[in-house]
């Protein structure tokens, strides 16, 4: 069962991001304050839910939380900044653009920097939560609003490169999407500060010592 807050009685923004371990795409981050008195039975981590489940609570997310908002930190800024910088630059972005200054902020992971909400004075306090996509409802919800996003993005670009799979593999390291790249080449939203050549020794060992060689 989620946790609906960490502190009682205080506006808590969660924040959570989707897209680090892709080989193309963006990097998207969401931010969700939901009301106190919050419930939903299905609500979880997006990774433990069907795809289906995931965009009918986006719908309820949407439509009851207090506040949210999705960003989008693209390949060419996370080539320049890395990902895990963009990841946090994600988050900030989706923080600004809420409707409602949070109180205080939960983060999934354990990375964050001092953020002052556009025109404010003052830092929000903030706390990383580990796995928290799957302690808190907050983070749980801006983590299905920020994979939803990112997936509805992904089947766009598909419709430009279909060679590259995206509308199932979404921009992940799969053999398939390896395969697409040394055949078709990189387009303008594969992140060239990745290995985007299939490892095919690390392949080998890893099958040879399933075998049991």
């Amino acid at each position: 069962m989620l946790r609906p807050y960490m502190i009682e009685g205080v506006r808590e923004a969660g924040c959570d991001e989707a897209g680090r371990g892709p080989l193309a795409g963006s990097v998207f981050a969401a931010a969700v304050i939901l009301p106190p008195d919050f419930s939903n039975a299905i609500l979880n981590d997006s990774k433990q839910l069907t795809e289906r489940q995931r965009y009918m609570l986006r719908e309820v997310i949407e439509r009851e939380a207090i506040a949210w908002a999705v960003a989008e930190v693209t390949a060419e800024e996370i080539d320049r900044i890395n990902i895990l910088q963009a990841s946090l630059l994600g988050m900030r972005r989706a923080l600004d653009q809420l409707t409602v200054v949070p109180e205080h902020i939960l983060v999934d992971g354990n990375k964050w920097k001092p953020y002052v909400p556009p025109g404010g004075l003052l830092e929000v306090p903030a706390q990383t939560v580990v796995k928290g996509d799957a302690t808190y409802m907050s983070i749980a919800a801006a983590s299905i609003l920020a994979k939803t996003y990112r997936d509805d993005y992904m089947l766009r670009l598909h419709e430009q490169y279909p060679m590259y799979g995206w509308d199932e593999n979404k921009g992940y390291p799969t053999a398939a999407h390896y395969e697409a790249i040394q055949k078709y080449g990189v387009t303008p939203y594969h992140r060239k500060s990745f290995n985007l050549k299939l490892d095919r020794s690390a392949e080998r060992k890893k099958t040879a010592a399933m075998n049991g060689c």
